[in-house]
């Protein structure tokens, strides 16, 4: 599961390196888009990070080897998915309207960031309750939500494809990468638990 997730994350990574490479003075190679350098940098790095390191959270095994370094993670990780979501607002907020971004686009953008917010609180607020089901519950749809960058790879990508860009359509192509991701993290949520029997001596 971590190296799918991983994978999942290498096309927002790499375009976001270009952007930061644009930003310190390098060759404009992504399409240009006004916007405040100091919330795209900050989430830029925030979100790469938070991608790959979250990624290995949802290792079973990998957390019964290193139950500490669980632990440890998942507090740097509520800090960065926290700057993750709230730069996306920001960005959200104080970007330009630019071509495929219209008013559907701007408040889909305003409910998954805030979305992913309330998420992240839950889920800190129930470890701190040790109840571990709802926790592992509200962590997953964080990710989910930050990691749909890389489903609207395909989703916008095909969708604009095929019937062009449009605001309506481009905001229709991007929410399915929101509403796909969270319909896999409902059914990883609900999923009956697999249980190993130790074989016998």
């Amino acid at each position: 599961m971590p190296l799918g997730l991983v994978a999942l994350s290498v096309v927002p990574i790499i375009a976001g390196s270009l952007r930061l490479v644009e930003l310190s003075g390098g060759a404009a190679i992504l399409p240009a888009k006004p916007t405040s350098p100091l919330p795209l940098v900050l989430h830029i790095v925030s979100a790469s990070v938070y991608s790959v390191l979250g990624a290995f959270q949802f290792s079973a095994g990998f957390r019964r080897r290193r139950p500490g370094w669980h632990r440890v993670a998942g507090r740097l990780l509520v800090v960065l998915g926290l700057i993750v979501a709230s730069s996306a607002l920001w960005l959200t907020i104080s970007t330009p309207r630019f071509e495929g971004s219209g008013d559907l686009y701007f408040l889909l953008r305003l409910v998954f960031g805030s979305a992913m917010v309330l998420s992240i609180v839950l889920g800190f607020l129930a470890i701190r309750r040790r109840d571990v089901p709802r926790h592992r519950a509200w962590m997953i749809r964080a990710y989910a939500i930050a990691l749909a960058a890389g489903a609207q790879v395909f989703t916008l990508g095909i969708g604009e494809a095929i019937v062009g860009k449009g605001d309506t359509s481009s905001a229709l192509f991007a929410g399915a990468g929101w509403v796909i991701n969270l319909a896999v993290a409902e059914w990883v949520i609900r999923r009956p638990a697999r249980y190993v029997v130790p074989a016998r001596a």
